[in-house]
């Protein structure tokens, strides 16, 4: 048994160093998607993850979808993938924001600890803009891009609503660089969390949201 256990360790560090991309597409629908965990940081309703079909994804049917639509302000859905633990690396994924009027938001976890400790790149299509953000201790505060004074709030962007959109964080030590579409938006540095951790997604409020193509690469 530990030896099949080094093998199949040894195969997973293999294939996220080359990177392995999620499709969503061998669960049911309705289901949490297997190797992931549903968790929530702050109270309120009860997070709704689940396999949805969409023909329209940029790899259909399926996708991972939130679609609970509890307005809490503060209440943040987690989808962490339990499969790999990196410090180092570089994560992207396919979103599409479908409604909510508190917040349309889209976001990766990486360096994830436990619900009150991980970061955030995420989107948002009501306010335009893409935000950098540590969660310490389940208080959340975004960190300014690097060139613009320290109470700058991300940087604003077009976020086309309905549409697929792809957000990639690449995080090496203290710095980390957002991209969407593949446009470069802006690098950071922060020294919080150092170990490594699992990834994941994340959305706000009542934001329902669509998911796919979660790819995640360790270096």
């Amino acid at each position: 048994m530990n030896a099949l256990r080094g093998v199949l360790t040894g195969f997973l560090a293999c294939s996220i160093a080359s990177g392995e991309t999620i499709r969503f597409d061998t669960g049911n629908p309705g289901s949490v998607p297997s190797g992931w965990t549903v968790a929530m940081t702050h109270a309120g309703g009860e997070p709704q993850w689940q396999i949805t079909r969409d023909a329209s994804a940029p790899s259909p049917p399926f996708v991972v979808a939130q679609i609970s639509q509890d307005k809490t302000a503060g209440r943040f859905p987690l989808c962490i993938w339990n499969r790999a633990s990196i410090r180092n690396g570089e994560v992207s994924v396919a979103f599409k924001t479908v409604s909510g009027s508190v917040d349309q938001a889209a976001g990766i976890v990486w360096r994830y600890q436990d619900p009150d400790n991980y970061y955030i790149a995420r989107a948002n299509a009501l306010e335009n803009n893409v935000v950098l953000y540590k969660v310490e201790n389940g208080v959340r505060l975004s960190i300014a891009p690097k060139g613009l004074p320290s109470r700058s709030y991300g940087v604003k962007h077009d976020i086309p609503r309905g549409q697929w959109n792809t957000l990639k964080i690449e995080f090496s030590g203290e710095l980390f660089t957002v991209f969407l579409n593949r446009e470069k938006l802006f690098e950071t540095e922060d020294q919080t969390f150092s170990k490594p951790g699992k990834t994941g997604l994340w959305t706000k409020a009542d934001s329902v949201t669509y998911f796919s193509e979660f790819t995640v690469t360790g270096k």
